[in-house]
């Protein structure tokens, strides 16, 4: 059965979900009811790294939704999570 997911952020990403690029940020996305780890693609800026829904008994209409935070440039480290060092 087809359950329905909105990932917001501050920006549009592709989505990783499960490791595998699917859809985009702020737009709604058609998966399998199951459990889904769920991480954005590009810059390692944001918070939390990944979050684990389980989709079961959502509509388009009323999607699971997961959020997830753009990280200040404080929080950027040389070398650290976010950098390409």
């Amino acid at each position: 059965m087809d359950e329905f997911l909105l990932v917001n952020f501050l920006e549009s990403r592709q989505l990783l979900v499960n490791a595998v690029p699917q859809g985009r940020t702020n737009v709604i996305v058609r998966l399998e009811a199951g459990t889904y780890q769920v991480s954005l693609a590009g810059q390692r800026n944001f918070s939390p790294d990944f979050q684990t829904v389980t989709l079961r008994f959502t509509a388009i209409t009323n999607p699971a939704e997961l959020t997830f935070h753009l990280l200040p440039p404080s929080a950027m480290t040389p070398g650290g999570p976010g950098t390409s060092a």
